[in-house]
């Protein structure tokens, strides 16, 4: 059986000594307090207390979907800024700055990552991890970049082959680990 009240941040809520702080709630000094808004669950068969908000905060876990734009480039790591999570329209509240190694580009063997990504290109990447940092993989054929632009005369780069891309402005070819749906992807 659960118990149900309104409570805000810092109120406390148990005592560690009967509930295992759990979603929405932290402990401190044997208490534990909401640390947001919402309905607090008291729930006595799992002896946890969490807090259910009606509009939680879109904080990035393993396995998330999200888009991201390539700020840099180094021989083994791409950093990326996040833009945005899959599915979801409310902005990321944890941190937006990321990495993907060279392992977790592509499936194929890869030793350098401007082989397979650019400067300003927009992936879509899954989160493979959180804590330390923000890391990110495009390894799986859906994850990859959606949209490239010519590093030259910045038109937008089209789909020429399964890693190959072509400037019809400058008629250049560049090559990049691309998302299978590369080209057919709206970005709002």
């Amino acid at each position: 059986m659960s118990e149900k009240k309104e409570v805000f941040p810092g109120d406390e809520v148990a005592s560690e000594e009967e509930y295992l702080a759990s979603e929405g709630t932290f402990a401190k000094n044997g208490m534990v307090y909401a640390a947001q808004i919402g309905t607090l669950v008291l729930d006595g068969d799992d002896c946890v207390a969490k807090v259910i908000s009606p509009n939680p905060p879109n904080i990035l876990k393993n396995g998330d979907v999200v888009y991201a734009t390539i700020g840099d480039i180094r021989k083994t790591m791409a950093t990326a800024n996040v833009l945005a999570k899959d599915g979801t329209c409310r902005r990321i509240g944890s941190e937006t700055y990321g990495t993907i190694h060279v392992s977790k580009i592509s499936p194929d063997y890869t030793d350098d990552v401007s082989k397979e990504l650019r400067k300003g290109d927009l992936v879509r990447a899954m989160v493979t991890g959180v804590k330390p940092s923000l890391q990110l993989t495009t390894k799986d054929a859906h994850l990859g970049v959606i949209r490239s632009y010519c590093g030259k005369c910045k038109s937008e780069l089209v789909r020429k082959g399964n890693k190959q891309l072509f400037c019809p402005k400058c008629e250049r070819n560049s090559y990049r680990k691309l998302a299978d749906d590369y080209g057919d992807v709206v970005i709002e």
